[in-house]
């Protein structure tokens, strides 16, 4: 539920860019907005998304959400382009997911059999790293609003997570410990498919493309079968190949 609040709030403020760059880079009719009067220089520094004749080039910029990312997308063709992400995950919204799950772990581990029965205390992510990889098909939205697209398209996620838990021994069945406490620490390797669903919007006098994205996340190998909705806000900075 946070995951889906936060998302209907950055949903509200991408909107709000795109009201804004329209009202400051476009001369506005009573039904049709114009495309930028640029001449000379200035013209270079219009963004070159979604204008065929400029491709194939290159977005790189920052992803902020669950992923927290450095991102790079790949625009081959009008319809077709190619995304890597990579940074770290949103620990907190995993909290109950790491804490479910730290009898499975503890059965693992060897404990003296007089000390087998533990309880959890508390839990850190010591480190979380994700990498993401998408193929996208992007779709014109123009009618809506120049310079705007949605997209969709398939992934891979890989997921690699240090977990730290502390414990406390159950000491009513046998003779109290000088320290009760304990912990112990477990490396997590997730991975699966990924279905993507987007919209991005590049309307500015920058070589700049604004986007948000969800995506549906299920996992095949650390625990096969487990779902995760994912997404986030960013920016990338456009640049063309030639």
């Amino acid at each position: 539920m946070c995951l889906n609040r936060t998302l209907l709030i950055l949903l509200a403020l991408s909107l709000s860019v795109v009201a804004h760059g329209q009202r400051t880079n476009v001369t506005k009719s009573r039904y049709h907005y114009s495309t930028p009067s640029v001449k000379g220089k200035k013209a270079k520094t219009i963004c070159p998304v979604f204008t065929p004749s400029r491709y194939p080039f290159h977005g790189l910029g920052v992803k902020i959400g669950d992923p927290f990312a450095v991102t790079y997308k790949f625009y081959a063709r009008k319809n077709l382009a190619v995304a890597v992400d990579f940074g770290k995950a949103a620990s907190g919204l995993y909290r109950e997911y790491f804490q479910e799950k730290f009898g499975s772990y503890v059965m693992t581990d060897t404990f003296p059999s007089e000390d087998s029965r533990i309880s959890y205390v508390a839990h850190k992510a010591i480190s979380d790293y994700v990498t993401e990889v998408k193929i996208l098909y992007q779709i014109d939205a123009s009618r809506i609003s120049d310079g705007l697209q949605f997209y969709g398209g398939l992934g891979w996620e890989w997921k690699k997570t240090e977990l730290k838990y502390d414990y406390e021994y159950n000491t009513d069945t046998g003779p109290a410990r000088s320290d009760p406490f304990g912990s112990f620490r477990r490396t997590r390797v997730t991975m699966g498919p990924q279905i993507t669903a987007g919209i991005e919007y590049s309307y500015f006098t920058i070589p700049v493309a604004a986007f948000m994205e969800i995506e549906y996340f299920m996992d095949v190998q650390g625990d096969p079968g487990w779902r995760k909705l994912q997404g986030g806000v960013g920016l990338r900075y456009i640049f063309g190949v030639n």
